[in-house]
């Protein structure tokens, strides 16, 4: 870890209201929601309600996330050339809303009919998504110029990101078993998340109407040059391959969670405890990473973190010997483990993107992001698909009945391994790139 890096920008930060600080978190309300319940519910909405394969399932809910992989650097070139970025989190985001409701509308009969619908809602939902996300995250480098300043920002919006993960993952769950399951119960879910974005959208662009924007003074001329500019970031592409792989593992984790509550467990409403011990300790280990952060630096948490969420998962394996109660309590190890993740690596974006700013004199916040969000975007769009692979070489059985089919021992070890060991492989690996990032905390900004 000693390449170079971003050195610190010693410029005069201004402290953010908190009015600010809340309303630009509110907006994790739509990010937090549609990170998380199209990862969580639709690859099981697939296979247990509508009948399609695991193998095919799987490439349903990758294709349309990886087409964002192409839109998100587009969506911040453009948003680079506006003058403000909160009219796209207006629009995209109440178009966002609707359109996830209509992913769980199903109104084809047949299997084949309705999962080639839900590849075409999702393509368009995620297109939406890009032009609300890489706007959103493109903001903190231009609300404030505070090294500091900006772990707060990120601790606000961290800590509503796992509120929204909480309410929406927790939520949409029990939303499709009290409303009848099905077919039916996922149409009432869809309604009910695509609300919850609304709410977020209409939050986030009020709250943020006052906030002061620092911008620089021009753009590179093209996207191929704003690319190339962000391509030659040393700490920039290290940290983000390191938020890609780590965002595959997560989202492996987080498709299974069905899976191993039905087989694993065989509790039911399981994935609405899982998500309860999952995100719910990390609302209260929040202030506990900052102060880590302020005391060992921004790089050296996260790896911290890192290893935290590998421990559990590791220990998640021996999930079939426990009781319930114990493997809720690891499950809330690893969570504290992610929030930590989540706050320290949007903290050093930032960071790398104020760094460019301060040496090239343009405002480019818009292209990095794009790449980080399209990169997070494919992250968690791989992990169902490696869930669904795992699923079909352990010989998973679907359904369209609308409940899970009974599964032989060997596709329940796969359901194990998808939602313990691979996401460990997957977050211990990525911490390989942080070698390439170089810390530069700075103790007055």
């Amino acid at each position: 870890m000693t390449a170079a890096g971003p050195p610190p920008v010693v410029t005069p930060s201004s402290v953010l209201p908190r009015g600010v600080l809340a309303g630009y978190a509110l907006g994790s309300l739509v990010t937090g929601a549609f990170g998380t319940v199209p990862g969580l519910l639709l690859l099981p909405y697939l296979t247990d309600t509508l009948g399609v394969a695991a193998g095919v399932s799987g490439l349903l809910v990758l294709l349309p996330k990886a087409w964002d992989v192409l839109v998100n650097p587009v969506a911040g070139r453009i948003s680079d050339r506006t003058g403000s970025r909160r009219p796209f989190l207006l629009v995209a985001g109440l178009l966002l809303g609707v359109l996830f409701a209509a992913i769980f509308a199903a109104p084809f009969a047949g299997g084949a009919a309705s999962g080639a619908y839900v590849a075409v809602a999702f393509l368009a939902a995620a297109t939406a998504f890009a032009f609300f996300q890489v706007p959103y995250v493109a903001m903190p480098a231009e609300l404030t110029d505070g090294y500091a300043e900006r772990t707060r920002l990120m601790t606000w919006r961290v800590a509503v990101l796992a509120l929204a993960i909480l309410v929406s993952g927790a939520l949409a769950p029990l939303v499709v078993e009290t409303t009848g399951g099905g077919r039916e119960g996922h149409r009432w879910s869809g309604l009910f998340v695509g609300s919850l974005i609304i709410v977020g959208t209409i939050a986030t662009f009020l709250g943020t109407r006052k906030a002061q924007s620092r911008t620089a003074g021009e753009s590179e001329p093209t996207l191929r040059a704003q690319l190339r500019v962000a391509g030659g970031n040393a700490p920039f592409r290290a940290l983000l391959i390191c938020w890609v792989v780590q965002a595959a593992g997560i989202g492996t984790m987080l498709a299974g969670v069905q899976y191993f509550a039905d087989h694993v467990l065989g509790q039911k409403s399981g994935a609405t405890f899982l998500f309860a011990a999952f995100v719910g300790p990390a609302l209260l280990v929040m202030p506990l990473w900052t102060a880590v952060g302020r005391r060992h630096g921004k790089l050296r948490s996260l790896v911290a973190a890192s290893v935290l969420f590998v421990v559990g998962a590791l220990a998640l394996l021996t999930a079939r010997a426990l009781s319930p109660v114990a493997v809720y309590l690891i499950v809330a190890v690893v969570g504290a483990g992610y929030a930590g993740q989540q706050v320290f690596a949007l903290a050093m974006l930032p960071d790398c993107i104020a760094y460019d700013t301060e040496r090239t004199g343009r405002r480019q916040a818009g292209v990095f992001t794009g790449l980080w969000t399209a990169g997070e975007t494919l992250g968690l769009a791989l992990g169902p698909g490696i869930y669904a692979v795992l699923l079909q070489i352990f010989g998973y059985a679907s359904s369209s009945s609308g409940e899970s089919a009974a599964q032989s021992g060997t596709a329940r070890l796969g359901v194990l391994l998808g939602f313990t060991l691979v996401p460990a492989i997957l977050v211990g690996t990525a911490m390989v790139a942080l070698r390439g990032y170089r810390d530069t905390r700075q103790t007055a900004s």
